[in-house]
């Protein structure tokens, strides 16, 4: 109506100013005035439609548009504020897909990495024998495939995107090319074996191979130990210590090819359970090296007396419950103490309490590694080193944190060790600490439900209820040496650190 009142207002003032206006021009303009109806009525139906509009939100805004409202708007507020070194964004609140939308919402869709490979269908193929195992969490086929070009081959060869691998379970005082640095200077990519620094470590030991929490039987024989020794060309002085505790007054039925005094034509973990201590002598001392003469000793609830990995202890499965001789000056100090545990019933009994008790968590945690097949978990290493190639230039494009107010939340990514895909999970900017990091990744597993890989693998003695429990969370990437043993943050300032560093930071978690 306001429209029409200036049309009429200005029509009549022309009038009394005393300019004619003539019949003619009446109609002239009549006609130049109907030219714009439509463009009246289309302007009113607007109005309308908006005014009912915003009627009908009156109950969720504070405020009714005008007319000019939509046309001439404000800009919008900053809703929230996105930021890393090669992004700066502004989201504004008409710009998300609904008003719920959460930090946490839309960090899971921005970071989100279309791989151009989907392991599924197209799965991580070695050149090599043939594999066996239960499952595996990545696509994975090992053999001889016509027509097609590995990922990687179990040999040296020369070929643009062909990984090549080196697998042994033997010492590298023996197979020089087993040492990881002379492996790689050969040409090999990636190392398998039994030294836990490898890329994907191919240790004796195992749960379903082993049944090292059978029970304890009586030790009947008289001779305090037994040996199984055939390799007389050693690299180290296992032969000496042997030696040497005889003359220490300790007995020992020597079953093997060396210092044979027993018919070895028996079976070796029977004939281990009927005695105290159990001579697990290897023929290197090798980091790491550590043989099924170890675990039989375990299997057979034997003590083991160790010739061999400088860093055994982090194998034994309860302290106090192997004796190391390091050195021929050990043999003397070792001989006595196995003559103290021998008379004192209770004092050995200590010894082997782990097979009643259960065995300590880092042994746990070392043997359930296994749980996982060396040949899967090389592919899960494969997989894993293809993906981390293309997110050299994709993760670029990712915020991987976003800010609203004063708060900022940071986006990180975890796994369970022996599995691929990766788990989102949330922290704020106020609380950048490894306690709120590890209560993190419990809620996360916990909320799915989570069966750790390891629970049909261990012994049903172990294995434990439903409860999660956390034994190490360390950055994805970490050799298993460093992630059992090496590795820790030093305090909540380097955690932070090491957030704020690595954009969309992945993590192992490794459960007990």
């Amino acid at each position: 109506m306001g429209i029409v009142a200036n049309l009429r207002g200005s029509r009549a003032g022309a009038t009394q100013e005393g300019l004619p206006v003539s019949d003619g021009a009446s109609q002239g303009n009549k006609r130049r005035w109907s030219n714009f109806v439509p463009l009246y009525v289309a302007l009113v139906v607007l109005a309308e439609i908006a005014f009912l509009g915003r009627l009908d939100m009156a109950n969720k805004a504070a405020f009714v548009d005008t007319l000019a409202d939509l046309f001439y708007r404000s800009p919008p507020t900053p809703e929230f504020v996105v930021e890393n070194d090669d992004l700066a964004m502004v989201v504004m609140s008409g710009e998300r897909n609904t008003q719920s939308d959460s930090c946490e919402e839309w960090l899971e869709k921005e970071d989100a990495v279309a791989y151009s490979r989907d392991f599924k269908t197209d799965p991580i193929w070695v050149s090599g024998g043939e594999q066996e195992w239960k499952d595996c969490s990545v696509g994975c086929k090992f053999g001889f495939i016509s027509g097609k070009k590995p990922d990687a081959i179990f040999a040296l060869h020369r070929a643009a995107g062909t990984a090549t691998v080196v697998r042994s379970m033997e010492s590298s005082h023996f197979y020089p090319e087993n040492n990881i640095a002379q492996a790689r200077r050969m040409g090999y990519n990636i190392v398998m074996t039994t030294s836990l620094s490898s890329d994907v470590p191919v240790g004796y030991f195992s749960w379903s191979e082993y049944d090292i929490m059978a029970p304890v039987q009586p030790k009947t024989e008289k001779s305090l130990a037994a040996a199984f020794i055939s390799n007389c060309g050693a690299r180290n002085f296992r032969l000496e210590a042997l030696e040497a505790l005889e003359k220490s007054n300790i007995t020992i039925d020597s079953y093997g090819s060396c210092h044979r005094n027993r018919d070895g034509r028996v079976d070796k973990v029977q004939t281990l359970k009927r005695y105290k201590f159990s001579l697990a002598f290897e023929n290197s001392n090798e980091d790491d090296y550590v043989t099924e003469k170890f675990f039989q000793s375990l299997v057979a609830g034997t003590i083991p007396i160790v010739v061999g990995a400088p860093n055994i202890q982090d194998f034994a499965p309860y302290p106090g419950s192997i004796l190391h001789i390091k050195q021929l000056e050990d043999v003397k100090p070792v001989a006595k103490t196995m003559r103290y545990l021998a008379e004192n019933p209770d004092a050995y009994n200590q010894s082997l309490r782990w097979k009643y008790d259960g065995p300590s968590d880092s042994f746990k945690a070392l043997i359930d590694m296994a749980a996982v097949h060396s040949s899967c978990r090389l592919c899960i290493h494969l997989a894993t080193m293809i993906e981390e190639e293309e997110e050299k230039s994709k993760f670029k494009k990712r915020p991987c944190k976003c800010t609203r107010g004063s708060k900022t939340v940071y986006h990180l990514y975890v796994r369970e060790r022996g599995r691929f895909h990766m788990e989102s999970i949330f922290l704020r900017s106020g609380d950048l600490t490894l306690t709120a990091l590890e209560s993190a990744v419990l809620e996360k597993f916990k909320s799915m439900k989570h069966v750790p890989i390891w629970k049909e693998d261990r012994p049903k003695s172990i294995r434990g209820g439903d409860e999660l429990k956390v034994y190490r969370i360390h950055p994805a990437g970490l050799t298993q040496r460093q992630a059992l043993y090496d590795f820790r943050f030093n305090g909540d300032d380097d955690f932070k650190h090491h957030i704020e560093s690595n954009p969309c930071a992945k993590f192992e978690v490794i459960f007990v």
